[in-house]
Parts: structure tokens; C-alpha cells; sequence
């Protein structure tokens, strides 16, 4: 039974939760993903703010293909696998420097 989501992708896994943009920094892995998004947080007894980033492995569909650099949109699911609780669903910028 396949979900019809708002996407371009069909799946069996239901998309919920939130929705992230980020970075993907490595695609070694088979049909996962390494994504990466960053952040300013607040350190009130400096009175600045410091970058931080969140690093996630997020699933690959059939569907979309994704290289190192890409801008993907992630949302998130139920567990995939042990490391795995969120899918890619597009590319929002493909990066300049594929082969």
C-alpha cells in the first residue's frame, strides 16, 4: 500500500513530523545518506551566538538520485533502521561540481 504524499515520491513508510533542509555531506552508504544543517544558538553568558550543526542519516528513495553538496529536504518518519528515522523527499539544488 502506497501513501500518496505531497511529494514527487511514492513510499510505504508514513511521512511525519517535522521538515528539515540541509546538506547532504556523504552518500556512501546504500540507499541512505548523510544530511547536515547548521544553526545559531544563543550563549547567554558570552552574550553571542555560536554556529552548531545537526548531522542525520536520512533514507534514499528509488526515486531520487542525491550527490555530495546537494540541497535536500528531509522529513521525518517512523524508524527506518537503528540510525535511520527520516527520508529525503527532494532536491531542492542539485550541486555544480557532479561529474
Amino acid at each position: 500500500m502506497t501513501q500518496e504524499t505531497g511529494y514527487d515520491i511514492e513510499t510505504d513508510i508514513p511521512l511525519r513530523g517535522n521538515e528539515f533542509t540541509g546538506t547532504v555531506v556523504s552518500t556512501k552508504m546504500q540507499k541512505s545518506a548523510t544530511v547536515r544543517w547548521g544553526y545559531a544558538e544563543e550563549v547567554p553568558k558570552y552574550e553571542r551566538k555560536e554556529r552548531r550543526n545537526t548531522k542525520i542519516t536520512a533514507h534514499v528513495p528509488d526515486e531520487i538520485e542525491v550527490h555530495e553538496g546537494d540541497k535536500v529536504r528531509v522529513v521525518e518518519t517512523r524508524p527506518i533502521s537503528k540510525t535511520k528515522s527520516s527520508m529525503i523527499v527532494e532536491v531542492i539544488e542539485e550541486n555544480g561540481d557532479e561529474e
